[in-house]
């Protein structure tokens, strides 16, 4: 065990951060949930058209970059093969970015746009029906991949490239910064996104655990109560743990491999089952929108707020802003998960990679998944509206599953895959946050330390959950996360100023005339 090899500065200075946070919470939930809730509001609506345009950016300067000549470089050595197969590649990126949250959202988001629906559309309308089934993949679509990929470009080349055997985000900013980031100034955008990843963290838990749990009680009768909830958070906890010991070519590949073939099982048999054409139509018509409208959804704001006649829905802050924000958060996290993943593959290949394959999987859930509870509620066949308003939305979710045949087996299954995608998701979480504090990497994090953070990763939230704070410390994160926006600018600039760099260099070895000139 070689504690030299450790960035304690980076290590403790996260989970002060995190405590400094979590305490006063727990001491004073009352006045740390206002102020962080009223934090919260102030960015999300005084700063939302910057997330929107920081969202739409990073798509666009993706795919410049993936058709550009830069996207022909390859992360290896020239005749290096991919390290996974597409298949497996695709399934821990996806497993990783998505977790148990899209068998939430999925099923039941629609429901929320069709009571609130944007664009100062009256709910329950036509349109409110059409904008409810295309909105979901919207959020959960190429920009969210793109916001995602972004970091990995940099930290996929300094590695690959470079070969720099250190994952870390102000690693990937030395271009910008330069010596400033062996400073404190490095540190502090490291602690940064560890504290931004611990806070997201705990919105995948929020969401996860408790579905999980009423999909158990649906099945057994155990009573669900913050017992049954704590025994499935340290189940999960017990998996994924192992999964991260076991380490990246094992644990968290078969894991994920095992959890796209279930989501696939699932998604399948309810297609099958359920009204085959109508969600094979629904889905397709909501792509063909999303597609046609793709420039107003991504800069859709309310700029008449509250002015003569017209009423402030809030909808942009609500849902788009929060989505972008959402996601800024993990986008260090997968940028470093994807760029370890992606040795042997172009740059054009990960970033399409990433967007396309991220993209479908989710158009496949929204798409079939909450295309069918939305013809249970248009049909007459079950109220999902009001049942999701009058006891939430595991609820909802789980009456959506009973119209199934065999629902007791369906239901087994959800729960079953919501484990398992929860798993994959803190596997990898795990495993990167044990990369980012070891001043660098031989091959995989240091076993111990990926156990550490993998019971950290939990325990903090399950001190929240019994306190009714997992919503306010996903709201500290992403108020904590707001300079990551300026971090995805930079991080952007560093990839072009290294590239250039390297091409500027090659070129004098070539032609040595360069060099005189410069001189």
């Amino acid at each position: 065990m070689n504690k030299k090899i450790i960035d304690w500065p980076t290590f403790i200075g996260a989970l002060v951060l995190l405590l400094l946070v979590v305490v006063p919470l727990s001491v004073f939930p009352v006045q740390g949930k206002t102020i962080v809730l009223a934090a919260n509001n102030f960015i999300t609506q005084n700063f939302g058209v910057v997330y929107l345009v920081m969202g739409l950016s990073a798509l666009v300067f993706l795919l410049f970059v993936a058709f550009s000549r830069y996207g022909k470089i390859k992360l290896g050595k020239q005749n290096e093969k991919p390290e996974f197969s597409t298949w497996s590649w695709a399934a821990m990126l996806f497993c990783a970015g998505i977790g148990s949250s899209i068998l939430y959202w999925s099923v039941i988001e629609w429901a929320y746009y069709y009571q609130t629906p944007p664009f100062g559309i009256e709910p329950g309308t036509r349109d409110a029906i059409r904008w409810a089934s295309t909105y979901g993949l919207f959020h959960w679509g190429p920009i969210a991949w793109a916001i995602y990929c972004v970091p990995a470009l940099p930290i996929a080349y300094f590695l690959y490239i470079r070969k720099k055997p250190i994952l870390k985000v102000s690693e990937a900013c030395r271009p910008v910064l330069g010596k400033l980031v062996d400073g404190p100034i490095g540190k502090i955008l490291d602690i940064l996104f560890l504290f931004g990843l611990l806070g997201g963290a705990g919105t995948t838990l929020a969401l996860g655990t408790p579905l999980i749990a009423a999909g158990i009680h649906d099945l057994t009768g155990l009573p669900e109560n913050t017992v049954l909830r704590t025994f499935v958070l340290l189940f999960c906890t017990v998996i994924f743990a192992t999964s991260s010991y076991t380490g990246l070519r094992k644990g968290i590949k078969y894991l994920s491999d095992l959890n796209v073939w279930l989501a696939f099982f699932l998604i399948t048999f309810v297609l099958i089952a359920g009204p085959t054409v109508f969600l094979f139509e629904t889905t397709v018509s909501a792509v063909g929108r999303m597609l046609n409208n793709f420039f107003s959804m991504s800069t859709f704001t309310e700029p008449f707020n509250n002015l003569g006649p017209f009423k402030r829905t809030g909808f942009p802050e609500s849902w788009t802003v929060f989505y972008w924000a959402w996601w800024l958060v993990y986008a260090p996290y997968m940028g470093l998960f994807v760029a370890k993943i992606s040795r042997g593959r172009t740059i054009r290949q990960m970033i399409i990679g990433t967007i396309l394959y991220g993209s479908i999987g989710c158009i496949l859930f929204f798409g079939i998944l909450g295309n069918y509870a939305l013809y249970l509620y248009l049909s007459g066949q079950l109220n999902v509206v009001e049942i999701l308003n009058a006891s939430g939305a595991p609820a909802a979710i789980l009456a959506v599953l009973h119209q199934l045949p065999l629902h007791n087996l369906v239901v087994f299954l959800f729960v079953v895959l919501a484990i398992i995608f929860l798993s994959t998701t803190f596997d990898s979480s795990s495993y990167i946050l044990a990369s980012v504090v070891q001043k660098r990497i031989n091959d995989e994090p240091l076993r111990w330390n990926r156990l550490f953070w993998a019971f950290a990763l939990s325990l903090l939230p399950l001190v929240l959950m019994y306190l009714g704070g997992l919503t306010t410390l996903q709201s500290a994160s992403i108020v904590g996360g707001f300079p990551l926006i300026f971090i995805m600018g930079m991080l952007g600039v560093s990839f072009i100023k290294a590239v250039k760099s390297d091409e500027m260099k090659a070129a004098k070895k070539e032609n040595p005339k360069l060099n005189k000139e410069a001189g």
